[in-house]
């Protein structure tokens, strides 16, 4: 039976945002006997509300609320109201994730080490090691019933897979695989097997795809510990004279303004939401907005080098039956500095709808070259290239002075440039997805320009030293004890790894240090 807290209740831990961290960290504090309230922004939609139909399920789903893009990125040409492709729903971006689980490698914990002083980016090592999150990566990876661990065997290959297969052996590489994916290929823990349906993206309407919409917040609702409270928008993070937080102010479904009183807050709001609440929470005692006296929240915003590159053949591939993406190539994601460029990244199958396609494969364009392409659609396949941006001071999220939200309040302006190493690397990646598809004789190559990411990183970083950025390795804030970050902004970098794995084991690690410390009161 799912709980109901009292406004007043200060004992209760608040967690701002229902997704991989928050959606993990509630239920695993609710399952120790926390008492937890989540606030969603969003509505709660069930898996019989998922909608088999890109335009629509992205009118249910997409956080849709006013943006504004800057910088010289492509995306803030091509989509200036839509600088990330992220979930506003209970469940958050789990909802339309793709499923894809892979680790970070141990030097992407330590990017300044090994890549060294990169002029324009403002690199760091994460205050925890690989090896430090060992441990909770198996347990993630347990739970999320992820392929190709834990004797689980991986999903079968597509039409798109054996095409990206075959041209990848053709030039060489060998770490393919249909990827470690936390989509069950065969039923578990009461979630059945995938119907390769084909709407991943769309919300899983077989429930095999892990969210924490239908894998964790039940669970933690079955305690009588946990309520999820949706459509509910935190406005405001409030502090005590002495800078401990005492509680949020948010509004709720009707628009009506509330107080929920709490002993601890988490915000899991995503990389564009968490730093403009810390923002939107400034005051007199933290006049630069809450955790914030290294003046490093909202930068350092990463969003992953992406981008795509479709091939057409002579024959259908009908790329869209089965997986949107269980297809991986992992033999680029290494650092080898030889290539012209630090980090590395992957490629990974993925198919577009028409819809989509029309909007994304090249914006704003038109005429023969570009309807050709869209006729050839059941002959194509398709890739989406991931890799590891460069963590810049300048790609940062702050405050509109000029747009505002239906409460008055700014909306975040994300501004971001590419980094030349960025731009090295896509120009790789490109010339590598090309080749594969015409190894396999490919009539037709079509690279992209990169799309409204949904890895968005960075913004609330780990540091050893508080200078350096917003939280320590448990994402506690370095200036507020009982203030704590819980999503994909407190990486330190991004590397070349799809991040909700990563997520949810820090989640994991946060939520056995929020209980320790809780329970020798020391926040």
């Amino acid at each position: 039976m799912a709980a109901k807290f009292e406004l007043t209740d200060d004992s209760v831990v608040v967690i701002v945002g229902s997704g991989a961290g928050g959606g993990t960290l509630g239920t695993d504090l609710a399952l120790k006997g926390i008492k937890v309230v989540i606030l969603e922004a969003g509505k709660r939609h069930e898996t019989e509300d998922f909608l088999n139909d890109e335009w629509a399920s992205f009118g249910q789903l997409a956080w849709g609320d006013t943006r504004i893009s800057s910088g010289s990125w492509r995306v803030a040409r091509d989509f200036p109201n839509l600088p990330a492709w992220i979930v506003k729903a209970v469940g958050g971006s789990t909802v339309h994730w793709a499923g894809a689980s892979l680790r970070l490698q141990e030097h992407e914990f330590k990017t300044r080490t090994t890549y060294g002083a990169i002029p324009g980016a403002n690199l760091l090592d994460w205050p925890v090691t690989l090896a430090e999150l060992e441990p909770y990566y198996a347990k993630a990876e347990d739970r999320m019933g992820t392929t190709l661990t834990n004797g689980i065997p991986g999903l079968p290959g597509n039409n798109n897979y054996k095409v990206f297969e075959a041209g990848a052996k053709k030039i060489g590489y060998t770490k393919v695989s249909t990827g470690r994916m936390s989509i069950n290929s065969q039923p578990r823990k009461d979630r059945g097997a995938c119907q390769q349906i084909g709407f991943c993206f769309q919300g899983c309407k077989s429930g095999a795809k892990w969210s924490t919409l239908v894998a964790e917040i039940p669970r933690g609702e079955a305690t009588g510990k946990l309520e999820v409270r949706p459509e509910c928008h935190v406005t405001k993070i409030e502090h005590d004279a002495g800078g401990k937080v005492t509680g949020v102010v948010y509004r709720d479904k009707d628009g009506k303004e509330q107080r929920q009183k709490a002993r601890v807050v988490a915000v899991a709001g995503n990389s564009i939401e968490t730093p403009r609440l810390l923002l939107l929470s400034a005051s007199a005692k933290y006049p630069n907005g809450l955790a914030n006296s290294s003046g490093q929240v909202g930068k350092n915003y990463m969003r992953h080098m992406t981008a795509s590159v479709y091939g057409i053949f002579d024959k259908p591939v009908k790329m869209w039956r089965g997986t949107t993406m269980a297809g991986v190539v992992q033999d680029e994601a290494e650092n080898n500095p030889k290539r012209g460029f630090v980090g590395g990244y992957e490629f990974e199958t993925l198919s577009l709808g028409i819809p989509f396609m029309a909007a994304f494969l090249d914006p704003g364009a038109w005429g023969r070259e570009f309807t050709t392409a869209l006729d050839q659609y059941q002959n194509m396949a398709g890739l989406w290239i991931v890799g590891e941006d460069m963590a810049q001071e300048k790609n940062r999220v702050t405050l509109s002075k000029v747009a505002k939200d239906k409460w008055g309040l700014p909306v975040p302006d994300v501004h971001f440039d590419d980094h030349p190493n960025d731009v090295a690397m896509r120009a790789h990646a490109h010339k590598q997805g090309i080749a594969m598809y015409e190894a396999v004789g490919a009539t037709r190559t079509l690279p992209t320009p990169p799309y409204p990411s949904t890895h968005n990183l960075g913004t609330c970083r780990m540091s050893e030293k508080p200078r350096d950025g917003v939280c320590n390795k448990y994402g506690q804030t370095h200036d507020i004890k009982n203030l704590f970050i819980s999503d994909g902004s407190q990486f330190t970098s991004g590397g070349a790894e799809n991040p909700t794995l990563t997520i949810v084991t820090l989640a994991i690690r946060q939520a056995d240090y929020i209980a320790e410390q809780m329970g020798k009161n020391a926040i």
